[in-house]
């Protein structure tokens, strides 16, 4: 049986990768197979110098503290890009893959980020960049607990939607906590949220979109007798689908 009062009244940190880093080779303006490879293996060997040359105005700071946070909580951390053809006018697209271990308190903890990575380029360097489809989750169950995420992409401003997270195996006598709410923009890494009982199996959850397009971020955590598992994602709010 879980031990809620393990959780009670306590955050739990949720590692949110709202800035991240894609370095440019100036060179040129058109993305090319060559530098996607470059790319990749500039991010994966911690090239901060060669990041903070190539992003513009106060991003070449922001970005590189950012992601040195990440490889602090996890130093194996993996990434692969992919480029994707962009249908907004000016704009570079990249598929971005991120990948981790930890072991803490003997315990191994698994990080998967997926997320679309969209820029431009002034001047041959990365400018106006922004992150959408983003789905993250850290999980410590080894797989174990069957969980089913059912959060849209994108939602029309102003609409109702729903938020289901499902344990897809009947609980029986086990009991789990969780809990969700929408993240702070200005919290780039780190929020509290505050675990509850969960007597219905999972998180269930209507809301309504904002009035204005944008992106709207949800973070979360489920706490369960094989382990733990925090997730993030991010809405596209939108005019029309």
């Amino acid at each position: 049986m879980l031990n809620l009062n393990l959780f009670k009244n306590i955050g739990f940190p949720l590692y949110l990768f709202i800035y991240l880093i894609i370095p440019h080779s100036a060179i040129t303006e058109t993305l090319k197979v060559d530098f996607i490879r470059n790319l990749e293996n500039s991010l994966n060997k911690r090239d901060l110098e060669f990041i903070r040359k190539n992003f513009r105005n106060n991003e070449n700071q922001n970005i590189p503290k950012q992601f040195s946070k990440i490889v602090n909580d996890f130093p194996d951390s993996k990434w692969k890009l992919k480029r994707l053809k962009s249908n907004i006018p000016n704009k570079e697209l990249l598929r971005i893959k991120v990948s981790g271990e930890k072991i803490v308190n003997g315990e191994m903890h698994i990080l998967e980020s997926n997320f679309d990575y969209i820029f431009s380029i002034l001047n041959g360097k990365i400018d106006e960049s922004n992150i959408k489809n983003l789905f993250t989750t850290i999980r410590n169950d080894d797989k174990k607990i069957d969980i089913i995420f059912k959060i849209p992409d994108k939602v029309l401003t102003g609409s109702k939607y729903d938020i289901d997270i499902i344990l897809d195996k009947p609980l029986e006598e086990v009991i789990i906590a969780g809990a969700i709410k929408p993240h702070q923009i200005n919290s780039f890494f780190e929020q509290e949220i505050l675990l509850e009982p969960l007597p219905s199996g999972g998180i269930f959850k209507m809301t309504r979109a904002p009035s204005k397009p944008g992106i709207q971020i949800w973070s979360g955590i489920i706490a369960h007798p094989e382990g733990m598992i925090t997730f993030t994602k991010s809405i596209d709010v939108v005019d029309e689908i």
